[in-house]
């Protein structure tokens, strides 16, 4: 049972790391809308895990440094669940 628990986690945190690099990439896109579906998907996954570190890491010079801290902290988090098979 644990297993199961450890591999649906191990899932979920490889799908919001994928979901925060596409926001990014696509934060990039100049003229993309944010009415986009696509982009609006992606801010309701993704908004969760990143408004909480948007408030303790402010942008520096015009960069959001909160997606980068987000996915250390999900890899870490990750690789502990692993340990734990």
């Amino acid at each position: 049972m644990l297993n199961y628990l450890i591999q649906f986690l191990s899932i979920f945190i490889t799908i919001l790391t994928w979901a925060i690099l596409i926001r990014v990439l696509l934060s990039w896109i100049p003229n993309l809308s944010r009415d986009n579906p696509l982009v609006q998907l992606l801010m309701q996954i993704t908004d969760p895990v990143l408004e909480p570190a948007r408030r303790l890491i402010p942008p520096m010079g015009g960069m959001d440094f909160s997606p980068i801290v987000v996915i250390l902290v999900l890899q870490f988090l990750g690789r502990m669940l692993m340990s734990l098979q």
